[in-house]
């Protein structure tokens, strides 16, 4: 939950940020954007790393790093700083991230606790997202916008305290060091593919963004040889040769791909075209986080009487129904965007928590945080990718659907007819008529993004329902396993 409120709890708190640090238009973006980036960057290496120094040990030094940092960024005296700090909240942040979900396959060796414990685990971190913007506003206004890092303290006493005596140790026997070149490459390969997305959705398809593409693919290369060549690699790849775990893993990436992008817009028609306060944006996203809970906490329920991929598949499909009513949604049809949502988030509890679990439980147990690093990376490229894609369709339908409206100056077109967030801000200068086909040229987009978005949703239905229909009920997994997770080969309980 931590975590998913330091992703958004800063969307209220930038104003309160500019003005008191006064950074350039670029520090903003990379005050937001350092955290997101450079925990996607080191998810996989922290992931190898639990593995080799103990899943608790790499908790308790992350918790320690985290809690440390967050003081920083919330006393940061310069926008440098506070970039600084944000980068290293990333790279605290990657390790809890796979350390938090490995742990959980040492903890639950049952099946059917082991899915019900990653479903709550998925959902407080969704439910940490949905509940940032209220959190941060409410702080800001009480406090001021330091206070928003704060939240992080009292999490890490009480992780430190409790850790020690509640959670298992966990780590393999023998392995080598990390390679550190493993490590180079592995930055070299997704730092550059996220910048790349992220640009593309702001910038559409520019000479910088080509680069970055052009570099992440050669070092992903290098990379993907260098695992191959070593004895105990930093991303075990042997991984992929289990088709259940790469039809989990694709269907967690379609998946985020559709909710990540559709979350992107949705947020925006809210706040543009509603014209809510991000506060009240927020409230309203409520019920989606509702649907999302029950979709996370019922699927391990379920799929303890039906196959999980069979109930994957299903929810699914269910969800187009939101891919169909958000695209058919207008400028006045909040509640229809907001029910649309609600399907799509449901369908993201479900295979958040089915899907991980697949891909968890499908890796040996010695290598489950390298498993858990892959998961959660392949997620968070997801929703770039979302972002990326879906937001650059919406914005070409934007550009495509605005008329150039007389009497501008040059500036205020340029803003006019690039994104209607520019328009927007420039409203006050907008002859009659001109908002209101900017908000309708962007619902135009919502609309075609999230029918494109549910194509790709019937395809990984599709996938599950041909590829994992036979994976047995997660009590039948449990009864037919032939021993144990905690007591498997590479268990070291660290006494």
């Amino acid at each position: 939950m931590l975590l998913g409120l330091d992703v958004t709890a800063l969307y209220l708190v930038v104003p309160d940020i500019a003005a008191d640090l006064r950074p350039s238009a670029t520090q903003t973006l990379w005050i937001m954007d350092a955290y997101g980036f450079l925990i996607a960057g080191f998810l996989i290496t922290m992931g190898t790393l639990g593995d080799r120094i103990g899943r608790r040990r790499l908790l308790l030094i992350g918790m320690v790093g985290f809690g440390a940092v967050s003081v920083l960024a919330a006393f940061a005296p310069s926008a440098g700083l506070l970039i600084a700090a944000r980068a290293l909240l990333g790279v605290a942040g990657a390790t809890l991230m796979p350390s938090t979900l490995s742990l959980i396959s040492d903890m639950f060796t049952d099946a059917r606790q082991r899915a019900l414990a990653i479903g709550l685990w998925a959902t407080m971190f969704a439910v940490g997202m949905a509940a940032g913007p209220v959190v941060g506003g409410a702080l800001v206004a009480e406090y001021w916008w330091g206070a928003v890092f704060l939240i992080a303290v009292p999490v890490a006493v009480l992780v430190l305290v409790l850790a020690p005596f509640l959670l298992p140790e966990h780590r393999t026997r023998g392995g080598d060091r990390l390679d550190v070149a493993s490590v180079g490459l592995s930055l070299a390969a997704l730092l550059p593919a996220f910048y790349a997305l992220k640009h593309a959705a702001a910038d559409g398809l520019t000479v910088e963004v080509g680069l970055a593409a052009l570099f992440t693919t050669v070092a992903s290369i290098g990379f993907v040889r260098r695992q191959n060549r070593l004895r105990t690699p930093l991303l075990e790849l042997r991984l992929f040769r289990d088709r259940t775990f790469r039809v989990a893993l694709v269907v967690l990436l379609v998946g985020l791909i559709g909710f990540g992008g559709v979350m992107f817009l949705v947020t925006q028609y809210l706040q543009l075209v509603e014209e809510l306060s991000p506060t009240t944006a927020g409230l309203w996203m409520g019920p989606p986080a509702a649907a999302m809970l029950l979709g996370a906490v019922g699927a391990p329920l379920l799929a303890r009487r039906v196959s999980p991929g069979v109930l994957m598949a299903a929810t699914l499909a269910l969800s187009l129904l939101g891919y169909v009513l958000l695209g058919l949604a207008g400028t006045d049809s909040r509640v229809g965007v907001i029910g649309g949502f609600a399907f799509v988030y449901l369908a993201l509890g479900v295979i958040a928590a089915l899907g991980t679990d697949i891909v968890v439980s499908a890796a040996p147990p010695h290598k489950a945080g390298s498993a858990a690093s892959l998961s959660e990376t392949v997620q968070e490229l997801g929703i770039a990718a979302g972002v990326a894609v879906l937001g650059s369709l919406t914005t070409a339908v934007y550009r495509a659907g605005v008329d150039r409206a007389p009497g501008l100056d040059g500036d205020t077109e340029a803003a006019y007819g690039d994104s209607l967030s520019g328009a927007v801000a420039v409203a006050d200068q907008l002859p009659d008529g001109a908002l209101a086909q900017a908000k309708l040229a962007f619902t135009d987009g919502l609309n075609l993004a999230a029918l494109v978005a549910g194509v790709a949703i019937a395809a990984a239905g599709l996938a599950c329902l041909l590829a994992l229909r036979r994976l047995p009920r997660l009590g039948a997994a449990a009864s037919e396993a032939p021993e144990p997770i905690a007591s498997a080969a590479g268990r070291d309980d660290g006494r």
